[in-house]
């Protein structure tokens, strides 16, 4: 998985929006003031710059060094964080946490494989925290579009053993069967307003458009996108209500 956003650290950060106040604000709640939070997958701190000062302390861990170098830019001042390598097949190897969350990080995962590892590294009382899109998301307003694009340039998305893209399994379900079921739900709704320019680096944060994965197609990706985004759209602006779910799972009692 180290590859798999090869030069989209700068997008990332720039143009996917946060979750909003009232998600984190959710996040510390269930944590508390005095949590170990680990951040699994935490890309340039979307999640773990927002709720330092919130908790303890955040463990910001992501296999990918350009991420980590994003997240350290942004969070310079905010103390409460720390940044480290890793991945979810390295969870016995970090630092002792009390609780996990993960943003848009789960998908990509083994994810019975880590439900079990957290079951033996979490004390009780540990929470399971998922934050991204609802189970049935909207389509963004531009998505048609850009699978045309994606699919001129033979674009298609990674899949990893047990991922959400290799099985259809909703998180939900996959918590339902786990240790972990006991399920807490809050959806919170924020209004999103994009240009052209954002609409594109959008694209080059995601995997399957990743500069790296572009190559030496990447101008002309780019160019084929912007054609296409404005021969759909002359006034090269979109806007759209997006909807954040953060899923909050439990061992019963």
């Amino acid at each position: 998985m180290t590859d798999l956003f090869g030069g989209a650290a700068p997008y990332y950060a720039k143009y996917r929006p946060g979750h909003g106040d009232p998600a984190i604000d959710r996040l510390a709640r269930a944590f508390g003031p005095d949590g170990v939070v680990l951040d699994l997958g935490c890309g340039p701190g979307t999640i773990a710059i927002p709720l330092a000062g919130r908790v303890r302390e955040v463990l910001a861990v992501d296999p990918d060094e350009e991420m980590l170098a994003e997240g350290r830019r942004l969070a310079a001042g905010v103390p409460g964080v720390r940044w480290l390598r890793g991945d979810s097949t390295t969870l016995r190897e970090l630092p002792p946490f009390g609780h996990v969350v993960m943003g848009r990080s789960f998908h990509w995962m083994d994810r019975r494989a880590v439900l079990a590892d957290l079951d033996a590294l979490l004390p009780p009382g540990g929470v399971v925290a998922l934050v991204g899109p609802t189970r049935d998301p909207a389509e963004e307003p531009w998505e048609p579009v850009m699978r045309r694009v994606r699919e001129q340039f033979g674009l298609t998305t990674w899949t990893a053993a047990g991922s959400f893209q290799q099985t259809g399994e909703h998180h939900h379900d996959v918590l339902a069967a786990s240790p972990f079921s006991d399920l807490e739900s809050g959806r919170y709704e924020h209004r999103l307003a994009y240009d052209l320019d954002a609409v594109l680096g959008l694209q080059l944060s995601y995997s399957y458009t990743a500069p790296a994965r572009l190559g030496d197609r990447l101008p002309a990706f780019v160019e084929a996108a912007r054609a296409a985004l404005l021969a759909a759209e002359p006034s090269g602006r979109w806007e759209l209500t997006a909807t954040t779910e953060v899923l909050l799972a439990r061992r019963p009692e």
